[in-house]
């Protein structure tokens, strides 16, 4: 079975057409910084800072182009060092786009700032596949299981999602976390496991 590739999702920033322009000022564009492993999407140069919850701050990048809603992606140490997490929400593990319900912070920009009353997300693991990779690995959009790597500290990690579109190529996400507890980097090899483990 081929290898699955890995990459290694720091924490970024989605942005909606409406949010960009105005954290950055009427009609502003994106720039690319550089382009992403998944087809047309790219690291953009325009950073913004993130406040918490609990009144921290740190600053991250935004990835383009925008999307239909603004979302944060950070690991669990983020929401726990910058006081992400509350008494009354702590941040939740979900897919990209799956918002409802989950935490908030205040994205400023050099122009202007906007208060996101949710779209603070921890990102699940997931492997985007095109369609021809769903029929090579016999899977189907959604299920979920698991990857094992090699390397100094070998690990099997579970619940990962399986995300199929046309638009997709083979490419195995995890966060920052997954990344450090296991020394992992992008580019390493991952072989996908057919069980349900978690």
């Amino acid at each position: 079975m081929k290898k699955i590739p890995v990459g290694i999702s720091a924490r970024h920033v989605h942005v909606s057409k409406e949010h960009l322009e105005i954290l950055f000022g009427k009609n502003y564009e994106l720039t690319v910084f550089k382009p992403l492993s998944q087809p047309g999407q790219y690291a953009s140069n325009e950073k913004v800072k993130i406040i918490s919850p609990g009144g921290k701050e740190i600053e991250a990048r935004i990835l383009g182009p925008v999307r239909s809603a603004s979302q944060v992606e950070i690991s669990k140490s983020d929401a726990f060092t910058y006081k992400f997490d509350t008494k009354e929400l702590v941040v939740p593990v979900r897919s990209s786009g799956d918002i409802i319900g989950s935490g908030r912070c205040t994205l400023v920009g050099p122009v202007g700032s906007v208060e996101l009353t949710q779209g603070v997300i921890i990102a699940d693991r997931h492997i985007h596949m095109s369609p021809d990779d769903a029929t090579y690995y016999n899977v189907k959009d959604g299920e979920r299981y698991a990857l094992k790597i090699s390397g100094e500290k070998p690990v099997i990690l579970g619940n990962v999602l399986i995300r199929v579109s046309p638009k997709f190529v083979l490419d195995a996400h995890v966060d920052t976390d997954d990344g450090n507890a296991n020394l992992l980097k992008t580019g390493d090899q991952a072989t996908l496991i057919k069980r349900k483990l978690f």
